[in-house]
This record gives C-alpha cells, sequence and structure tokens, in this order.
C-alpha cells in the first residue's frame, strides 16, 4: 500500500503547486445582410476556397474533394483547416493541432441563412482559446483584430452575391 501512496502523493503535489491552465475560450458571431436568395450566395460564396475571393488568401484544397474531411491549405500551407461539418448552406472547420505551439482549438462556421425568399444573412462564427494571451488588452485585441478581418471578409461575400 505504501508504494502506490507516494506516487499518488507526488501527483497531489505537482497538481497543488503546478495547476494546469484553465482554457477560455471566446466565440465571435458575425453577420451581414445580402439581398440575394441563400442558395444563389452559397453558391457564388461556399466553395470551400472561395476564401481565397472574400478573404484573399491564397487557397489550395490537399485532402478530400472540397466536401467533409477536406483539408484546405492558406497562405502556402502556413494555415491548414479541415473541415468538420456541412449542410447544404454552411460548413464548419478546424485547424489541427501544431507541435511546439499553442493549440487554441480554432473553430470556424459559415452558414446561409435563408431570410426570405430574396434576402440571406451570412453568419460567420470563430471560437477558439485565448488563454496563451498575456493579459484581457491583448485579448480585447485578439478578438477585435479576427471580428475586423471577418467582417471585411462578409462585406466581400455580400459584393460577390449581389454583383450581377
Amino acid at each position: 500500500m505504501r508504494c502506490v501512496l507516494k506516487p499518488v502523493l507526488a501527483v497531489v503535489a505537482l497538481l497543488v503547486f503546478f495547476p494546469a491552465a484553465a482554457q477560455e475560450y471566446v466565440t465571435i458571431d458575425m453577420e451581414i445582410e445580402i439581398n440575394k436568395p441563400a442558395a444563389e450566395v452559397w453558391e457564388k460564396v461556399g466553395n470551400y476556397c472561395a476564401i481565397s475571393e472574400w478573404l484573399r488568401l491564397p487557397c489550395e484544397i490537399t485532402s478530400g474533394d472540397g466536401g467533409m474531411g477536406s483539408v484546405r491549405s492558406l497562405l502556402g500551407g502556413r494555415i491548414i483547416e479541415i473541415m468538420v461539418a456541412q449542410t447544404a448552406l454552411s460548413y464548419g472547420y478546424t485547424q489541427p493541432e501544431v507541435e511546439g505551439e499553442f493549440y487554441n482549438l480554432y473553430h470556424g462556421f459559415m452558414e446561409a441563412k435563408p431570410m426570405t425568399d430574396s434576402t440571406t444573412k451570412m453568419l460567420y462564427t470563430l471560437t477558439y482559446d485565448v488563454s496563451n494571451l498575456a493579459d484581457q488588452a491583448a485579448k480585447d485585441a485578439d478578438i477585435e483584430r479576427r471580428r475586423g478581418m471577418f467582417t471585411n471578409a462578409l462585406r466581400a461575400m455580400k459584393a460577390l452575391a449581389e454583383a450581377n
């Protein structure tokens, strides 16, 4: 019994002196109204590599056919994203863990939500862990940077979808 107790006490001591870092997940919800039917909007901006048009990032499908389980490479491989959810008018993706870097469990979700027969609400949601950032000011700055980038992407989607 004594041999088992020493390792257990050692683990308890480690947890007391070196507690696990708590994750701090944030969600950024963004949307824009588009004056086109949802199917038309999705046809113009919903392709998995259409991100190259509305976010101006070089994109290549490196695995799959652009549907569930497909992998896209952005910026020449600096960013890798795997599609983990898909419907007729939406998809979700995640970025895998990179060895030696903080893993923020980054997920994105994009949806063309029909509002009427001729209008769509384009939704974009990001969720990720900000616990690695130094303080609340750094967290707020990161959130606003991403919100600005994807709000501009939504504006570009609107322009692309509404163009004749």
